[in-house]
């Protein structure tokens, strides 16, 4: 084993647990699933998610960053899909983040990037033209998942 491979397995054994939870947002615009993006303020494209507070369910944390990040409030759980997890560094540290992602209904209101959130765009996008924006292939993962659900776009594990 190489030591780059070495020195990462020794990172990801002293790796600080993170959760997070977010939600695929969707609905129908013009009679077809759009779902919505948001773009950070590193002008990566997915989906609104952020940290479990105290107390909180990954359900509740994915409607409370939805509704922080975009402004949307009429929001219902439809049902859970995947976790994903990645590994990153922040401040010197090595973080392994789990994140809990819901597909989520918005019948109603328009979003709102939210600037202070760090959310520098909201956009709408057919499911198909959303698979290709997404900037993370486990973002992908997930938004393929909720299209198998909404019955649009490919199987979950469908290759590209």
């Amino acid at each position: 084993m190489g030591e780059a491979r070495q020195r990462r397995g020794h990172d990801e054994q002293r790796a600080h647990l993170e959760t997070s939870a977010g939600g695929v947002v969707h609905r129908r615009i013009a009679g077809s699933s759009h779902v919505l993006l948001i773009r950070d303020r590193n002008k990566h494209w997915g989906f609104p998610k952020g940290h479990l507070e105290a107390g909180e369910t990954a359900e509740q944390a994915a409607l409370r960053e939805v509704h922080e990040e975009t402004g949307l409030d009429s929001l219902s759980v439809e049902r859970r899909l995947r976790t994903i997890d990645w590994y990153f560094r922040f401040r010197g540290r090595v973080i392994h983040k789990f994140c809990h992602f819901f597909l989520l209904h918005s019948a109603s209101g328009e979003p709102t990037p939210r600037r202070e959130e760090g959310i520098t765009a909201c956009e709408w996008l057919p499911v198909d033209r959303a698979l290709s924006r997404v900037s993370y292939e486990n973002a992908r993962g997930v938004l393929r998942e909720a299209a198998a659900a909404l019955g649009d776009g490919k199987a979950p594990d469908a290759p590209e």
